[in-house]
């Protein structure tokens, strides 16, 4: 009996530990988005046209995990990191 209500209770559990934060980005250039999956800071960015989004990633405040990804593709007009999204000043911060 037991067993099972510590099994009940880790099945209520699972889904929200099992779903991580949202991280994403627009570019403002959609011609500089990679091709392929890029890796910056352990978070795998992929990209359809503009707009990427990323899983995983290294525990950093979402306006350094930006400037990372505007270096390696260009400005953005938007960005989150692990839910975290940046306003339009931290924005022209990033891409500063």
């Amino acid at each position: 009996m037991r067993a099972l209500l510590i099994a009940a209770a880790l099945l209520v559990a699972a889904p929200a530990v099992a779903q991580a934060p949202a991280s994403s980005a627009v570019l403002a250039d959609a011609s500089k988005a990679p091709a392929s999956a890029t890796i910056i800071d352990g978070a795998s960015w992929r990209c359809t046209g503009g707009s990427c989004t990323a899983s995983g990633g290294a525990n950093q405040p979402a306006p350094r995990a930006c400037r990372r990804v505007v270096a390696r593709f260009g400005a953005v007009s938007s960005f989150s990191y692990k839910g975290v999204a940046l306003s339009a000043e931290q924005i022209a911060a990033c891409n500063a």
